[in-house]
């Protein structure tokens, strides 16, 4: 997909109040200090900002700001139904290398989508076309003297009869490890650590981590308690990783309280 320069720039600016809205530390004309960094989240749904017509679905990027200090803000240009292609193709990766700063980092975690091979607008080949387009994001973000990071998908809530946690995502996780191992970028296993983390919950616990309502039985999108756990999952891999310094993140064992999960107006 081409786009113009105005296309880039209209899309960059309508990112950008997420960023602000996630980072209260930030001065009220956004100037940033030395060290102040931005986390730009490209994913999906599962990481995607939720309005007030979704609540009570969460997506995990909604609850990273609990953990970063106020040195680093997130951007969650995260989006419903978005691939590593469709993402790209619909010009919202040249969106974000229109904003992002050198020292800002880029998290990428797709794959729920890239899987649906009836949909050739968004479905990607594990070991192919995904990593093509991964390696977009990550030499965007390199060129531009940020810090490209790959997540693996977290997992759906999903059981075998023995109550054992099933993995979902196919070859999707190891292409992109291998990926991450061949480019050298650091690589947060959230698919692993997320399927530890319901197998420890168990068949019944899990249910209060997704978006089970009276009228939904959702296994792959969260609630609040679900995207606090699994954004929880992702800042100390941040920290395990070495990509953020201890400086960086704040109250990785403490309880965040789910009244800080606010849905604003569509």
């Amino acid at each position: 997909m081409s786009l113009t320069r105005r296309q880039v720039t209209t899309a960059a600016l309508a990112a950008l109040p997420l960023a602000v809205a996630a980072a209260p530390s930030a001065s009220a004309h956004g100037s940033r200090g030395p060290r102040e960094r931005t986390v730009h989240i490209a994913g999906d749904s599962t990481a995607a900002q939720k309005y007030a017509d979704a609540a009570p679905e969460t997506g995990w990027g909604m609850a990273l700001p609990f953990f970063l200090s106020g040195g680093v803000r997130v951007a969650n240009h995260a989006v419903n139904g978005r691939s590593s292609k469709s993402f790209a193709d619909e010009g919202r990766l040249d969106a974000i290398l229109a904003v992002i700063r050198p020292g800002d980092l880029l998290l990428v975690q797709f794959g729920h989508n890239d899987s649906k091979s009836e949909d050739p607008t968004r479905h990607t080949e594990p070991w192919t076309t995904y990593q093509d387009h991964l390696r977009r994001y990550v030499d965007g973000a390199r060129a531009r003297g940020a810090r490209p990071v790959l997540a693996t998908s977290v997992e759906r809530r999903r059981f075998a009869a023995d109550g054992t946690a099933v993995r979902t995502h196919g070859a999707y996780p190891a292409a992109m490890r291998a990926l991450a191992a061949e480019e050298g970028v650091a690589l947060l296993d959230i698919e692993a650590l997320s399927l530890a983390l319901w197998q420890e919950l168990g068949v019944e616990e899990t249910k209060k981590y997704f978006n089970w309502t009276a009228t939904e039985q959702d296994n792959t999108h969260f609630d609040p308690p679900g995207a606090i756990a699994v954004a929880r999952l992702v800042a100390r891999e941040l920290l395990r990783r070495r990509v953020l310094a201890p400086r960086d993140v704040r109250r990785l064992e403490d309880a965040i309280p789910e009244s800080w999960i606010t849905w604003p107006e569509a």
